[in-house]
Parts: structure tokens; C-alpha cells; sequence
């Protein structure tokens, strides 16, 4: 059986438009980093991903500097007029600002434009720490920049801890309309059974909202390996919650090129989904990443 992949996360970059990237060595929660401090353009990504069937993809922001976030769309919009790939974009935009409107409609004016994504994930942890604050997402201000992006129909990209979740479903519900994607499948930073008890109730709480699905990427940024005995857990469980027609495959490469290939990454996903039926591989590999981000 060959089912044709969507990519649903990956990310493309030029080292000199990344502070990041070419400024000092700056704390990320993959760990050091220094093999993937240079350019990964189209060309590397397709030679990566193409042996393996994928036929779509989407980008995902890299952190460009703020006032670059037009420029980003504008730079995958090119590659992809080019080379057919990536297939839609994610990009960045500030939603606590009052004029995040205008910069939302430039972005679109670009046909590959979908969506948005602004980290909001906080932790304990400073090293892990993202956003100003854990419920940031909660801020008035913010929210009416969310409200900008609901009117134009645009995704919106969850990224939020396990410890954010009971705050993130008050978000989700309050915007029953917003098409929400949470990343990561909830980003689980470790196994112990706290965690894995606090992330189960805010995943199940989630997924028991209809306009939020999620993606089955990044699963061992934490553990910074690739095996089976990590990812079939969480795939299984997140499967179990929100169904495979809510759940879709992502690489985020090439981040996740710094401990594995993209060739062993799809195989761990597919000896995890090896013994569903035909139809739940289908959905997770191709069919509700084309279906949320309108690939054709």
C-alpha cells in the first residue's frame, strides 16, 4: 500500500535571515544545534523528502525578525512560484498588535498564505520558554488580533505545553469558529507520570473541541531520538482522542535533522500506523493536512 504523504510541518531558511541562526548560539529546546546553522533550501528538503512519497507540503515560520514577516511569505511564495514546493504557508504575525490586520491582509495578497503561527508555549523552565507569559493567549488585546484572523478564514497555529492546555481550551472556546491547529501533539516534554497525566486531560479536553486538530510532528525533540517506543504512544493516544480525520504527519525538518533522517522518520510513523485500517493511514498521511490546509 502506498499512500501519497502531506508534510504538514517543515521549514526552509537562509541562515543570514535568521538572527538565531547567525547571531550567537542562542538556548532552543532541540539542544545544540550547530549542524543545521546554514542554509536548508528547497533543493536539500525535496532530496530529503521525495524518496519517501511526499507530494505536499506546508511551511511553517522560522522565526524571522518581526518586521520581516511579510518578507518571509513573500520568500516561500517565490520557491514555491519556482520549484511547486512547499504547497501553503504558515506565517508569523504579532496578534497583540492593533494594526495586525493590514499585515495579515499583505500576507494574503500571496495565493500559498493559510495560516499563522505565534509561539505561545511557556514553561517552568526559562530554557524552554517562549512566550511573555503561560496564558498570554488570554490577553484582550490578543484576542482581538485572533478575531482578525478568524474574519479572514486564516488557521491558527497552537503551540502550547501540556501546563498551558486548561488555558488554551478556554481559548479554543471562546473562538468556536477559528480553525486551531495544536502542533506537536500537545509538545511532551517527558514521560513521567505527572506529565503524562496532565497532558492526557488537556489533550482529551481539546480534542473534544470540534474546530482543533492536531499534528503528529516533532515527537522527540525532547528525547532528541527517533524510535518506535517514543512515537507509538503518543500516536496511538492522540489517534484515540481526536480521530484520525482531525490528525496529520509532520517532519518538522529540518530541525529533527539534527538526530535522525527523513527516510527513518517516516518509517517510525509508519510502523506506528501499521496495524490501523487502510482509511486511518490515509487521513494521517495525506488527507486532513490537504483538507485544513486546502491543498487541492
Amino acid at each position: 500500500m502506498q499512500i501519497p504523504i502531506v508534510d504538514a510541518h517543515h521549514h526552509l531558511w537562509r541562515k543570514a535571515d535568521l538572527p538565531w541562526l547567525s547571531g550567537p548560539m542562542l538556548p532552543r529546546i532541540f539542544g545544540e544545534y550547530e549542524a543545521i546553522r546554514r542554509d536548508y533550501l528547497i533543493e536539500e528538503f525535496r532530496q530529503d523528502m521525495e524518496p519517501c512519497g511526499v507530494v505536499r507540503s506546508v511551511y511553517v515560520q522560522t522565526n524571522w525578525p518581526q518586521d520581516g514577516a511579510l518578507d518571509e511569505v513573500a520568500w516561500v511564495q517565490s520557491v514555491s512560484n519556482q520549484h511547486h514546493f512547499p504547497h501553503a504557508i504558515v506565517g508569523y504575525a504579532n496578534l497583540a498588535d492593533p494594526l495586525v490586520g493590514r499585515l495579515l491582509d499583505a500576507q494574503m495578497a500571496h495565493p500559498g498564505f493559510r495560516g499563522v503561527r505565534q509561539q505561545l508555549h511557556w514553561h517552568q523552565n526559562p530554557l524552554y520558554r517562549f512566550a511573555p507569559a503561560s496564558d498570554a493567549f488570554l490577553d484582550p488585546q490578543w484576542q482581538r488580533g485572533l478575531t482578525q484572523v478568524q474574519e479572514r478564514g486564516l488557521i491558527f497555529e497552537l503551540q502550547v505545553f501540556p501546563e498551558q492546555m486548561a488555558d488554551a481550551v478556554k481559548l479554543v472556546r471562546q473562538f468556536p469558529k477559528q480553525t486551531f491547529v495544536l502542533l506537536h501533539a500537545g509538545m511532551l516534554v517527558d514521560f513521567s507520570p505527572e506529565t503524562l497525566s496532565t497532558w492526557r486531560t488537556g489533550l482529551r479536553a481539546l480534542a473534544d473541541c470540534p474546530n482543533v486538530c492536531t499534528k503528529l510532528s516533532a515527537l522527540s525533540t525532547f528525547e532528541r531520538r527517533c524510535d518506535l517506543d517514543i512515537w507509538q504512544p503518543t500516536v496511538h493516544e492522540t489517534l484515540s482522542m481526536f480521530g484520525a480525520e482531525r490528525c496529520m504527519f509532520g517532519s518538522n525538518f529540518p530541525v529533527e535533522k539534527l538526530w535522525t533522517s527523513y527516510a527513518h522518520l517516516v518509517d517510525v510513523m509508519h510502523q506506528c500506523l501499521r496495524d490501523y485500517p487502510e482509511s486511518t493511514q490515509q487521513a494521517v498521511w495525506h488527507d486532513t493536512a490537504s483538507r485544513v490546509y486546502r491543498l487541492g
